[in-house]
């Protein structure tokens, strides 16, 4: 089943693999947990894995996710994510232009970038992104080269100005989502919280409960 660049945010919960913070879990068993719970968009992130553990590992998760019906995005490395016919890459200010991953990857997959401010966020649109990443909402020590917290305030502008899918990103946690979703976000993207978690699955049903009841407070 094919997922379409234009609703893969479609979705509550944005997860991200960190094995560094999976309590000696693999990352396919971490992805294999986030699956059976629902999640039904995974975006692989591993920073400092060789190139060849990366394949393998995207490769067994493509298959993983194809079988879910789940959307697979892979951050970063844009041969990867072509090589496993991933649904889409996501991308930072600091990686190569919107304009040439989409030469790459073609008209199918979907591009998503990293913003920080009103001014990438304009430029994303302005440059085809798919969806962009606001944030990081809150500090965060998940990314060594992370950019200061940029708040709620840039979260409350984008929901204004921007008609782009968004998913906020950055130092969220379960007893923080719900001000993050009272914000306006309908996606929302979580590392270390669902990853480090002792029952992910119970992390998962735990933080879709407040999610959706605070949608349904914000409605």
């Amino acid at each position: 089943m094919s997922i379409s660049r234009h609703t893969i945010l479609d979705t509550d919960i944005y997860c991200l693999s960190g094995e560094q913070f999976s309590r000696g879990r693999s990352n396919i068993e971490v992805v294999q947990n986030m699956l059976d719970s629902g999640i039904r968009l995974i975006q692989y992130r591993e920073k400092k894995k060789k190139m060849g553990a990366k394949l393998e590992e995207c490769r067994a998760i493509r298959d993983m996710t194809r079988a879910t019906g789940a959307a697979f995005i892979v951050n970063d490395d844009i041969d990867l994510a072509m090589l496993v016919h991933a649904d889409g890459v996501h991308i930072g200010q600091e990686d190569l232009p919107i304009e040439a991953v989409r030469e790459l990857v073609g008209p199918d997959m979907a591009i998503g970038l990293s913003t920080h401010s009103p001014e990438q966020a304009q430029d994303a649109v302005r440059r085809g992104a798919d969806y962009i990443g606001v944030g990081p909402i809150f500090p965060t020590q998940t990314k060594e080269d992370v950019c200061a917290a940029v708040g709620l305030d840039y979260l409350d502008w984008v929901v204004k100005n921007i008609a782009l899918p968004f998913v906020a990103i950055g130092g969220i946690k379960e007893k923080n989502i719900s001000q993050v979703v009272q914000h306006g976000a309908h996606c929302v993207a979580l590392v270390t919280e669902i990853v480090g978690a002792a029952d992910i699955t119970q992390k998962i049903h735990d933080i879709r409960q407040i999610v959706a009841q605070t949608k349904e407070r914000r409605t």
